[in-house]
């Protein structure tokens, strides 16, 4: 349904979280290297990997080669998005569409600026925190935006 691409994840147990959301809900996850650990590690197996079989996942060398398939691959209806503590947009007020991208950056710096600089600003999308707080968990953050996704395409293919 919906593509999470997780770009230089760091934290095993976030990522293991979001193979088990992605197995509960039938998106597909993108890895990009480097993880700051093996797809074998403990945490992460304790964390989803036992939901991996359930989960389709796909890792790629760098942010360029996700690019390139991403380019051929994906036809003009689908949109990319980013989620940024920099975005100007709230994530509830895009309109997300079957197929849709949504970028996440790793636990400790987020996205690179010159990622975020080659998308339109409504495609880099934040959530509403309170002033000087700092970003919440990734797993946290992609599950909220996964399900606003969603529900805006009233959880098609859900019992």
């Amino acid at each position: 349904m919906f593509n999470i691409v997780l770009y230089q994840p760091e934290i095993p147990p976030n990522t293991g979280n979001i193979i088990r959301l992605c197995a509960n809900t039938g998106c597909r996850l993108h890895l990009i290297k480097p993880l700051g650990f093996d797809l074998s590690d403990k945490q992460l197996r304790r964390a989803g990997l036992d939901y991996h079989e359930w989960a389709e996942v796909k890792s790629y060398e760098s942010m360029q080669t996700f690019n390139d398939s991403l380019s051929q691959n994906v036809d003009s209806a689908i949109s990319v998005y980013a989620l940024s503590t920099k975005g100007r947009q709230f994530y509830h007020q895009a309109a997300f569409n079957a197929g849709d991208y949504l970028v996440f950056g790793p636990e400790t710096r987020g996205l690179p600026d010159d990622y975020l600089l080659s998308l339109e600003n409504n495609r880099v999308l934040r959530l509403p925190m309170r002033e000087n707080s700092r970003s919440l968990n990734l797993s946290n953050t992609v599950a909220i935006v996964t399900y606003e996704a969603l529900r805006q395409n009233q959880f098609i293919d859900f019992k």
